[in-house]
């Protein structure tokens, strides 16, 4: 099969390494456009573009995908399949135009997590499983039909960018075994209506910076659970002496705070806690506005807090 690839972030390199090295045939990538990033603002190219320039692959990167030059471009590569992983949404023209159609792998056990942050918004509530689900593309986001999926569990320790890492190796594989399934037709595509009957739905959708403020009013294990959802991006804060104090990785101690919620103590060498309604979050890995990220006894011996 003739495959055109879409992805952008270090995320779907693996799936489009994976491909290759399975022997797929790739005909071009589709990724997004260069921005300007970092002080100087020189033009920053996208993992997955990296990736296909040098292995020698075709690579394309339009501004609009109904782009009339673009879609001409895309007819003329005469691709049998249309392979997805974290792009952007296509419009039903380019989605609807291989004759095997378009496939996506997404970071959750569809039905749930469908969205755009699927991967933190199943560590933010607590999950003990996700895993990842590959299905056909349709015009609602994530509602296509089912083709495979492939579970993993989520330690309790596990932050969010520890479950990217292992599921962008499980996606990787799922999608291999995908593809092959749909070259030969040996797949039974499962409709998501028939999951939905008696389950709450779960969404994830895009995180924004309010979303990212820690509550101490919360419950531990919610706080808890919050910072590892959001490590290491977009990462939860909060202020330390009028200061954005961003914090990575911590530990929950459960207790009953003899302070009141959002209150910290410290010895200034090995330990600082904030109090929540019915325990302590111990800082282990944290970033102090204008500072470098650090351990906290590092960051201890450079500040003294009262």
């Amino acid at each position: 099969m003739r495959i055109i690839f879409m992805g952008t972030p270090e995320f779907a390199v693996a799936s489009l390494d994976a491909l290759i090295d399975a022997g797929c045939d790739i005909v071009a990538v589709i990724t997004a456009p260069d921005k300007p990033a970092g002080r100087g603002q020189k033009l920053n190219e996208s993992a997955v573009k990296k990736y296909a320039l040098a292995n020698n692959i075709k690579v394309l990167q339009p501004e609009k995908l109904k782009d009339p030059d673009f879609l001409q471009e895309l007819q003329n590569l005469k691709a049998d399949l249309q392979v997805v992983v974290a792009f952007r949404m296509l419009p039903e023209v380019v989605w609807n135009m291989p004759p095997k159609g378009t496939i996506n792998l997404h970071a959750s056990l569809l039905p749930q997590y469908r969205g755009a942050a699927p991967i933190n918004w199943a560590v933010i509530n607590g999950e003990k499983e996700s895993g990842a689900t590959t299905f056909l593309l349709q015009q609602q986001i994530d509602t296509g039909n089912i083709l495979f999926t492939e579970k993993v569990s989520i330690p309790e320790d596990f932050t969010a960018g520890d479950l990217h890492d292992k599921l962008m190796i499980k996606g990787a594989g799922l999608l291999v075994k995908t593809v092959k399934a749909v070259e030969s037709d040996k797949f039974n595509a499962q409709p998501q209506d028939h999951l939905l009957e008696g389950i709450e739905l779960k969404h994830a959708p895009k995180i924004f910076k309010d979303d990212c403020k820690i509550d101490w009013n919360k419950p531990v294990e919610q706080v808890y659970n919050l910072i590892r959802g959001l490590s290491p991006y977009p990462t939860a804060f909060t202020e330390l002496n009028g200061k954005t104090l961003k914090i990575f990785t911590a530990t929950k101690e459960t207790a009953t705070p003899d302070t009141e919620p959002g209150s910290f103590s410290t010895d200034n060498k090995t330990y600082l806690k904030f109090a929540c309604t019915d325990g302590y979050i111990s800082v282990k890995d944290l970033q102090l506005e204008g500072k470098k990220r650090m351990g906290v006894e590092e960051f201890l011996r450079g500040v003294r807090l009262t």
